[in-house]
Parts: structure tokens; sequence; C-alpha cells
């Protein structure tokens, strides 16, 4: 358990919708994997992204990205943030995961065409929430939509060999 010390941004599992834990407030960490946390606070499981963590007194997750000073996206940095958002299961990012079919980049918005490991993933919220949070953090974005796919369905031959031997699923 730990105290907020400052307002903390976090969101609601499983429907992903935002909210904020009050300095003062006792939290209880369920999980820590990713860099993010899942917290409950007042009987309402939450997510705190890492990059938040501070405000709970823990050593917050930094994430740099280098604004090249021409005022454009870079899908280079797009990829990086989404390295950095992991399956709430399974212990790997999203893009080595497979999860991410297609990085769209129009001016300042970014559409991430992405699917879940399950249809029925009661955390497919949670994770768009994480992808939009991340996404947004890179220079120059201004817009970032998420749309869920399942054609074609996910399976494991989508994962990156890394992934698949990290997992424990290469033969």
């Amino acid at each position: 358990m730990v105290v907020a010390h400052e307002p903390c941004p976090a969101r609601m599992v499983p429907s992903g919708v935002p909210a904020v834990i009050p300095a003062g407030s006792f939290v209880t960490i369920n999980q820590a994997l990713g860099g993010n946390y899942t917290v409950t606070h007042n009987g309402n499981m939450l997510r705190v992204d890492g990059t938040d963590a501070a405000a709970l007194g823990l050593e917050a997750e930094e994430i740099v990205y280098e604004d090249r000073g021409d005022g454009q996206v870079h899908d280079d940095q797009i990829r990086q943030a989404l390295r950095t958002i992991y399956d709430p299961e399974i212990p790997i990012n999203l893009l080595d995961l497979g999860l991410i079919y297609g990085i769209d980049i129009d001016g300042h918005n970014v559409k991430i065409r992405m699917t879940l490991t399950a249809p029925t993933c009661g955390m497919g919220p949670v994770l768009i929430s994480d992808v939009k949070y991340r996404v947004a953090k890179v220079p120059n974005v201004q817009k970032v939509e998420v749309e869920l796919v399942f054609d074609p369905p996910w399976s494991r031959d989508m994962m990156t060999e890394e992934a698949q031997l990290e997992a424990g699923l290469f033969f």
C-alpha cells in the first residue's frame, strides 16, 4: 500500500475511462508489469501509467523522444512508444506481440489499427487507452485514434521470433 503524494492520472479497469487518484489517498498496488501499475483505490481497479508513478512515490518510467525540430510526426518514434506498452497478462510489448496491424500518420494525427490476443479480452479498452496515452507523448502528435480490428485473427505466428522465444513458444 502506498499514499498518493499528488493527484495521479489513472484509467479505470476494464473500461479505460480516465480518472484521478487524489493526493493523500491510500492505494493498493496489485500488479506492476511493463512499467505500468494496476492498483485499487476506494474499491475501484485502476491502471497507472509508469510515467505517472512518481505521484504514488514510485520510480517513474522516463520515456524520452527527440524533437527533431521539423514539426513532423515520425513513424520510428510511434513504434518506440508502442514498444513501451505491454499486454497486461503477457510481459511482451504490443508491437513484438504482433497486435499492431497498422500505423497511419496524417499530418499531426496518428491512427493505429490493432487487435487483441482474443476478441473477448477484457483488457481491450485499457490497452487502447494505453496506446492513446503513450503515443500522444510523441513530439508533434495532436490526435491519436485507435481502431480495434479482428481480421485477420491474431495468432502466435504474428509475434516476432524474439517474442516467441521470450514466451517459450518458439520451437
